[in-house]
């Protein structure tokens, strides 16, 4: 019987890793699907991507646990750029994913775990990064073959992150972000889109450009506000912040 860890590099699925470690549960592998925003640029933000490839990844792998790196042949760019068949937007460009029904999800992240698990065999289990304390999603795991060991051992949100800070596997990503997820997420915190904007500048135009694109079906980048409109906020806060530090700076 084959078992395997959906990980995400996130706290909860590192954390459900170093427990199955830890108490000596059977892992045969840890599975992670990296969504692409175009043919050679990750979905994931730079310092959680560093994170995977630098930390994570190695770490997994001296420990004897074999990483499986699944990806979509759709990127995030083939999807915004496709054209509409059916519906009142037939015609326009599918453009940005919508909150709470995401096509990227749909498209780019679920063909090639479904895929995948089609390779194993029925009886195979599979470790969820679900804790203790979230108990709505672990009702969910009721007759399935999806386990929970943060559960079995009891470790709330809160502890799963503790017990990657102390094994030095915190990804850099909860220094500015409640959660790990793809740059172009229509779902991120303004601290995340913030922290885009001012430290991967490069990422930014990529999501700028795409506003550009005429006929689209969406326009706005999550349930507030276009890309543009975001870039425009986010310029005068830099803009108010540097002014004040220069008020602060003594005279020379």
């Amino acid at each position: 019987m084959k078992h395997i860890a959906s990980c995400s590099f996130g706290k909860d699925s590192l954390a459900t890793v170093l427990l199955a470690l830890e108490h000596g549960e059977p892992l045969d592998e840890a599975v992670y699907c990296e969504v692409m925003f175009d043919e050679y640029t990750s979905g994931e933000v730079p310092e959680h991507r560093d994170f995977i490839l630098d930390c994570a990844i190695p770490f997994l792998e001296r420990s004897g646990v074999r990483v499986v790196t699944l990806r979509s042949p759709i990127t995030f760019v083939q999807s915004f750029y496709r054209i509409l068949k059916k519906g009142a937007n037939a015609g326009k460009l599918n453009a940005w994913p919508l909150c709470g029904l995401c096509c990227i999800q749909r498209d780019c992240k679920l063909p090639p775990i479904r895929q995948y698990k089609r390779s194993l065999e029925r009886d195979a289990v599979q470790y969820i990064g679900i804790a203790s304390d979230e108990e709505e999603r672990l009702a969910r795991l009721d007759g399935t073959r999806k386990v929970s060991l943060l559960s079995k051992y009891n470790l709330t949100e809160h502890d799963a992150t503790e017990l990657c800070r102390s094994a030095g596997l915190l990804s850099p990503i909860y220094h500015f972000a409640k959660r790990n997820g793809c740059f172009f997420c229509p779902n991120a915190g303004m601290n995340e889109l913030r922290h885009l904007h001012r430290h991967h500048p490069e990422l930014w135009q990529k999501l700028m450009d795409c506003q550009k694109a005429e006929n689209k079906a969406t326009e706005l980048f999550n349930r507030s506000y276009r890309i543009d409109e975001l870039d425009e906020l986010f310029r005068a806060e830099e803009n108010q912040l540097t002014l004040f530090e220069n008020m602060m700076t003594p005279a020379a």
